[in-house]
């Protein structure tokens, strides 16, 4: 079985693994990400099929330090480095023009490539113990909700990884922003904690914060982040609680993630009463993976608003509905 302790011999363990070729389990302050040797085609190739992941959908490449960056790209330009210097280590992941060192087996035969230097000491440790940037998704299913804790992992991908590393749960629980600046404007791919307006101010000009089309990123697929109970997405607590009832009285079983869900009565299962945006972030996918286990039908959520990262629950759940 997969390694999943915390200390510096699961670090050890884990940078001989990627040097291996191997999978390695690792947090990060968003999800719990998948890593290989971004360098090694035949190592990342392993990702696509522990996960089942199309080939064509591009990975992010985690780095130890902005000072890494370099060697991935084909320039760091005046963008670059701002919005470096202002997020990182954190959750933004920026897409540029790739350099040659780059596989296509990592960006899906694309120009541009991901990279991103993730806020979590145990990251840090494993990218700098291994000494090169790691090529990670997240460390789940093509498809499914991203794992917040190391128990996801083993649940989910079990002896298809080399080592596990327990982090604990995840602080912000839902994947990186994710900006092109290969366009003009820069476009948000994929909503996160950093917010379009955060980005914008940092480049003194605006962000578009829609985006379409072919994958350029993970998480852009219509349907995605998906727990195997359907999800609904309704306008407030009232309505859920309406339409709980309705399953219930079709014979099946509804789950609420709601701030206020506490107040609420036997035709539903409680999954979360998040208290705040963040916190609602931080609980979804958990909330989404404890319906499975309890065998509910439908989830059904009501959204935060839709300012600061609550846009990014709202495309999380959004996507999660998408097709069911």
């Amino acid at each position: 079985m997969p390694m999943t302790t915390p200390d510096a011999a699961a670090i050890a363990a884990g940078a001989a693994a990627l040097a291996a070729g191997r999978l390695v389990a690792f947090p990060t302050e968003t999800v719990y990400g998948l890593g290989a040797s971004a360098l090694d085609p035949v190592a990342v190739a392993g990702i696509f099929a522990a996960k089942g992941r199309p080939t064509d959908h591009p990975l992010i490449c985690h780095l130890a330090s902005a000072d890494d960056l370099a060697p991935l790209v084909a320039a760091i330009t005046p963008d670059a480095a701002a919005l470096a210097d202002a997020f990182w280590p954190g959750p933004l992941t920026l897409v540029m023009h790739r350099s040659a060192v780059v596989p296509d087996a990592v960006t899906g035969g694309r120009d541009t490539v991901a990279v991103r230097v993730p806020a979590h000491p145990l990251a840090l440790a494993l990218i700098g113990a291994f000494g090169g940037p790691v090529a990670a998704p997240s460390a789940n299913r093509f498809g499914r909700p991203s794992p917040t804790r190391a128990q996801d992992v083993l649940d989910e991908l079990g002896d298809a990884v080399a080592v596990v590393i327990d982090g604990g749960p995840c602080e912000i629980g839902i994947e990186s922003t994710v900006l092109d600046l290969t366009t003009e404007p820069p476009q948000v791919l994929r909503p996160g904690r950093i917010s379009a307006d955060q980005l914008a101010h940092v480049l003194r000009r605006a962000v578009a914060a829609e985006a379409s089309g072919p994958a350029r990123a993970p998480g852009m697929l219509e349907s995605h982040y998906a727990p195997g109970a359907r999800v609904e997405v309704l306008g407030d607590i009232d309505a859920a609680m309406a339409r709980a009832r309705d399953i219930a009285e079709d014979g099946g079983r509804a789950g609420l993630i709601a701030p206020g869900a506490g107040d609420t009565d036997n035709a539903v299962t409680v999954l979360a009463a998040p208290t705040s945006p963040d916190d609602y972030a931080a609980r979804l996918y958990a909330a989404f993976r404890r319906a499975d286990a309890q065998g509910v039908d439908v989830i059904l959520a009501v959204p935060p608003p839709a300012e600061g990262i609550g846009v990014a629950v709202r495309d999380r759940l959004a996507r999660a509905a998408a097709g069911r």
